[in-house]
Formats: C-alpha cells, sequence, structure tokens
C-alpha cells in the first residue's frame, strides 16, 4: 500500500516476527538485538502506523502481506 507509512526492513521483520506469535525475547534472540531494542522498534511501529496493540499490528502485517495466519 503506497499510502502507508514507510517501515524500515529492520522493523518490518520485527513486525512479521510479532504478528507470527513471537515475544520481545524471541525476535531479539533471533534478531541479534536487545529485548530493548525491539521494544524500541515495536513502539516506533505502533507510534508510525496509528495502531495501539498488538493485534492490529498482526492485522496490518496480515493485510500488507508480511505474514498469513497459516505459519
Amino acid at each position: 500500500d503506497a499510502a502507508a507509512p514507510r517501515l524500515t526492513s529492520r522493523e518490518r521483520e520485527v513486525l512479521q516476527l510479532l504478528a507470527e506469535g513471537l515475544s520481545s525475547k524471541e525476535i531479539a534472540e533471533r534478531l541479534s538485538l536487545s529485548v530493548r531494542t525491539v521494544e524500541n522498534h515495536r513502539r516506533q511501529i505502533m507510534e508510525r502506523l496509528g495502531l495501539r496493540s498488538v493485534a492490529a499490528l498482526t492485522k496490518y502485517a496480515v493485510k500488507e502481506g508480511l505474514t498469513s495466519l497459516d505459519f
């Protein structure tokens, strides 16, 4: 969606893993980041997209094709 705010490739990665149900700690381990960095990415993504919950992030990720519901 061209109208959607641009996310960095790292933010897209974090969003995809969040949508797949991984915890901040699991994402941090998988991407070799600190938990705090993952949480900062999540906060930034939510601010940019105007979303207020992980459920809304998941819905957005599915809609944008970053993940599917059959992982």
